[in-house]
């Protein structure tokens, strides 16, 4: 079921639907002000270039995030492999201990 939910920006008031909770909405909408005021304070920007600004600051947030979790994915699946590999070779040893145990009893 889709939220509708109207929120100030930069002061102008927007209303978002979609399928996230308002709560989510609202902290969407909360950052991309902050995002937006902080570039029009500080430097003075028109609302449209800081919303382009902060659209692309965003943007490039999204990209790091991404690629940091790429990072950890391929570091977990080498972890894993290793894991697996450990096991297995854990699992032959075992077999070779046995095998030992038993030529070393009929004797």
């Amino acid at each position: 079921m889709a939220n509708r939910v109207t929120m100030t920006i930069c002061g102008q008031d927007y209303t978002l639907v979609a399928d996230e909770s308002a709560a989510y909405m609202q902290k969407v909408g909360a950052l991309v002000d902050a995002k937006m005021t902080e570039l029009m304070e500080g430097a003075h920007f028109s609302r449209s270039d800081a919303a382009v600004l902060a659209a692309i600051n965003l943007a490039d947030e999204l990209f790091k995030q991404q690629e940091g979790s790429e990072n950890l994915r391929r570091q977990l699946k080498t972890y894993l492999d290793e894991a697996t590999a450990a096991k297995n070779e854990a699992s032959d040893l075992k077999r070779q201990l046995f095998k030992a145990q038993q030529k070393g009893q009929q004797r």
